[in-house]
C-alpha cells in the first residue's frame, strides 16, 4: 500500500560507546531486553522459521561513537517496548553495560523527487553481492566501476522508498561524487567489500538512515552533508 512521502523518524543517540564489531551484540541486547522472540517482528525482522524481506523499521547503528538506535515509521511506535523492559542494563559481550540516554531527535521527514539536489555521505557501504561483486571486479576502468555502483545506490534508495511505501515517480538521479577504496570487513564469517562515499540525489532522505545490505545493524548510515550532526 502506497503511504505518504513524508516518515516519522526517531533517533536515540546513547551516552555509551561501542565498537563498530560490537553494533551486533548491542542488536542482540535490546532485542534480548524486549522479550527475545516474544518481541515485535521490527525488532529482529524474524517471522517464524524465516525472515521480513522488508527494509527495516529499527536499525542498531553506532553514532559518533556510540550506541544508537534509529527507528523509521511503524518503528518509532513500538521502539517504547524496549524502553518499558524490567531494566536497561543490557549484556554486549563480555561486558555489561547501563544504557543511558544521551539525546533523541524526532523528525518528519518527506522522501520525495525534488527539482534540487541534496548532499549525502555514506559509510560501511556494502553495494556488492555475489552476483555483483564477479560483474564489478570485471570493469578494468575506474569511471565503469563508478556508473555500476551508482545504479545499485540508485537500486538502494528505490529499495527504502517500496519499503516505505513511497512511489517514487519521477526520474531519479544518483551521482557519486567522491569514493573512497573499498576495505575489506568480515561480517557473519563472510569478507565483504566495503564503500566510504560522497553523493549527490534528487531524493530527499533522512539523516542517519542505512542503504544497502545489513542496514539493519549499522552498514551503509547515511549522514546529510549540510548537517552539523555527522560522523566522520
Amino acid at each position: 500500500m502506497v503511504t505518504t512521502e513524508r516518515q516519522k523518524i526517531l533517533t536515540i543517540i546513547f551516552e555509551n560507546e561501542i565498537s563498530y564489531n560490537e553494533v551486533p551484540l548491542f542488536r542482540g541486547a535490546v532485542i534480548q531486553a524486549t522479550g527475545s522472540e516474544t518481541s515485535h517482528v521490527l525488532f529482529h525482522n524474524h517471522l517464524g522459521d524465516g525472515f521480513r524481506f522488508s527494509y527495516p523499521l529499527i536499525q542498531y547503528k553506532r553514532i559518533h561513537g556510540k550506541a544508537a538506535i534509529v527507528c523509521i515509521g511503524e518503528g518509532t511506535d513500538i521502539i517504547g517496548d524496549f524502553f518499558s523492559s524490567v531494566s536497561p542494563t543490557v549484556q554486549l559481550g563480555d561486558r555489561t553495560i547501563s544504557l543511558r540516554i544521551e539525546k533523541s531527535l524526532a523528525q518528519s521527514v518527506i522522501i520525495k523527487v525534488w527539482d534540487t539536489s541534496f548532499r549525502y555521505s555514506i559509510r560501511r557501504w556494502m553495494p556488492l553481492n555475489s552476483q555483483n561483486y564477479a560483474k564489478y571486479m570485471e570493469f578494468e576502468d575506474l569511471v565503469e566501476k563508478i556508473v555500476f555502483l551508482e545504479g545499485i545506490l540508485t537500486g538502494n534508495i528505490l529499495s527504502i522508498a517500496k519499503g516505505l511505501g513511497v512511489n517514487l515517480m519521477e526520474q531519479i538521479s544518483v551521482r557519486l561524487t567522491h569514493l573512497d577504496d573499498p576495505y575489506i570487513i568480515t561480517v557473519k564469517s563472510v569478507k565483504m567489500m566495503t564503500f566510504n562515499a560522497d553523493f549527490v540525489t534528487n531524493v530527499s532522505l533522512p539523516q542517519f538512515i542505512g542503504l544497502g545490505k545489513d542496514a539493519s545493524i549499522g552498514f551503509g548510515t547515511l549522514f546529510r552533508a549540510d548537517r552539523k550532526d555527522n560522523e566522520r
